[in-house]
């Protein structure tokens, strides 16, 4: 089948998705533009119409599968229901979004180093732009962001006294980090289906905070 050319529109979230797959496969060190475009179907030439290149393309999909977890629990940190309703609901559809996005979720574990160590252009002999470096900068502030959602609704929970004193940075980046894991070993069509994951390890937030 012949490569489409890159004046053919292909949808955005099509190639992040593709990229997202080809990257949870290869590695980003192994993959190339080439391989995401074929994946889609485009020329290589096509897909660097639609970006610069394989960090360009790796820092899209990682915002994008960041942004979608923050618009969702976002009103829930804001909502007046309970601190532990908030926690609850927080994980449980944090570990949802991951087990309907796993490729996406794995980048966010081990394709994310890369973009730490990223400069500027002319800086260690990189040829990244500055405006490419200050929206990695953004990613990471978002990526703060997120955590700092969590740790407000468990010192919302402490304060009220639903919850027992914890060491709050460490108590989130531990919860977190285990629903980014679901990501990696999660299978569809396994034992349990991803709603019943969630629940699960949902309720093992809450139990390992909650105040006797």
């Amino acid at each position: 089948m012949a490569r489409k050319p890159a004046d053919q529109s292909v949808n955005r979230d099509t190639i992040l998705h593709a990229a997202a797959d080809v990257l949870r496969r290869n590695g980003y060190e192994a993959t190339t533009m080439k391989d995401i475009a074929s994946e889609v179907n485009l020329t290589a030439a096509s897909l660097y119409h639609h970006f610069r290149n394989k960090d360009d393309l790796l820092l899209a999909v990682l915002e994008g599968g960041l942004d979608l977890v923050i618009q969702k629990i976002e009103p829930i940190v804001n909502s007046d229901i309970s601190p532990t309703e908030k926690l609850r609901e927080m994980v449980r559809l944090h570990v949802l979004t991951l087990t309907h996005n796993t490729a996406v979720g794995a980048a966010m574990i081990f394709e994310i180093r890369p973009l730490m160590n990223l400069k500027a252009s002319g800086r260690n002999g990189s040829h990244h732009s500055d405006d490419f470096i200050v929206k990695r900068d953004a990613f990471f502030a978002q990526r703060e962001y997120f955590e700092i959602l969590f740790r407000r609704v468990v010192q919302e929970g402490i304060e009220k006294g639903e919850f027992r004193e914890v060491d709050i940075p460490i108590y989130t980046k531990s919860i977190i980090g285990a629903n980014n894991w679901v990501a990696v070993w999660y299978k569809e069509g396994g034992r349990l289906s991803g709603e019943a994951i969630a629940e699960l390890i949902a309720d093992g937030a809450i139990r390992a905070i909650k105040a006797d």
